[in-house]
């Protein structure tokens, strides 16, 4: 078991070491939960009163908190705890599954597909006509990469993720377990005679950047024509829906059950909180954030929070829920 002395840790997070301790640390913990050969960290004042009751010998903390460690015990004061947290979890994450082979003799591989140097590809694999995978590119088991998909250097496709045809996807990328991309966009008109539905062939790509995260069970369609885009260092949560022909600008958040309509365009630095809808056709300018459950029916100004069903102005919307609560009350 991998363990850290109290100053090996500080050294690695160049902190400011405050007490000490003679225990060995084997990982971190939430305060509660934490025995003595563990750290764990407090970001505001509201947990202070559980570090004494708290088993763990040390803890992160952020340098404008007034506490003292105690006997035995040692804070680690920083900046930004949830950074600091970033790099320790790092340190003592666990090794990534293990490959026998770089390449499983049960991966399906079209013989002009190009491999690059150090790819693993894992069992039950499909890998296209004229794909070509960079450096480094790990497909884990029952991974489908349709024709003329390019994949850059050292992005992970976890199990049961589909990247259909013709995509384009940047190095540094991490697709997890039954990510879609560039399924067909949604797309129907009634036919002339009403009775039923015509399907909109969808015939463009998606296009996404460097250093993509998107989470279980997430979806980004193809686009009708042209591309849809997922900018540079977007993050995205399990269970969420971009439509096609949407464009997302570069490092964007989308969080769980959050979903984009057809030919939505975020700017840089968009936030979207869990459940938040967006209408077709809108744009979120960069810096804007969407607060949880939201619906946006209309462009969002750069810089503007906006909240409710349909979104509003935050602060407009919490004067909103303030009155109506009064009115009830009074009744």
């Amino acid at each position: 078991m991998t363990s850290y002395s109290i100053s090996e840790i500080n050294d690695i997070l160049k902190g400011e070491l405050v007490g000490d301790t003679s225990q060995k640390i084997e990982g971190p913990e939430e305060l509660k939960k934490a025995n003595s050969n563990q750290i764990t960290f407090i970001g505001s004042n509201k947990y202070l009163k559980f570090w004494a009751d708290s088993k763990a010998c040390a803890a992160l903390v952020n340098n404008n908190l007034d506490i003292e460690p105690g006997d035995n015990r040692a804070f680690i004061k920083v900046k930004n705890v949830d950074l600091a947290m970033a790099k320790l979890l790092e340190l003592f994450n666990p090794p990534p599954p293990v490959f026998d082979t770089d390449i499983h003799p049960t991966a399906v591989i079209h013989e002009t597909a190009k491999i690059g140097n150090g790819c693993k590809i894992g069992p039950n694999c499909f890998v296209g006509k004229d794909v070509e995978l960079g450096s480094g590119v790990i497909l884990y088991p029952n991974v489908c990469v349709f024709d003329e998909t390019i994949i850059g250097d050292n992005t992970v496709v976890w199990s049961g993720t589909i990247i259909r045809e013709r995509c384009i996807i940047g190095s540094h990328c991490i697709f997890h377990t039954n990510v879609s991309i560039g399924a067909d966009g949604f797309g129907y008109r009634p036919s002339d005679d009403g009775r039923q539905l015509v399907k909109i062939p969808q015939i463009g790509n998606v296009i996404i950047g460097h250093y993509v995260e998107i989470g279980a069970n997430s979806c980004v369609d193809r686009a009708k024509f042209s591309s849809t885009i997922v900018g540079d260092g977007c993050k995205i949560d399990n269970l969420v829906q971009i439509a096609h022909n949407s464009i997302m600008g570069r490092s964007c958040i989308m969080a769980g059950h959050s979903g984009l309509a057809g030919s939505v365009t975020l700017g840089d630095g968009v936030i979207i909180g869990g459940s938040a809808s967006i209408k077709d056709h809108t744009t979120i300018h960069s810096g804007a954030t969407v607060g949880a459950g939201s619906g946006v029916m209309n462009d969002v100004e750069a810089g503007k929070t906006v909240l409710g069903y349909p979104a509003q102005d935050a602060r407009d919307m919490l004067k909103q829920w303030v009155m109506v609560k009064r009115f009830i009350k009074s009744q």
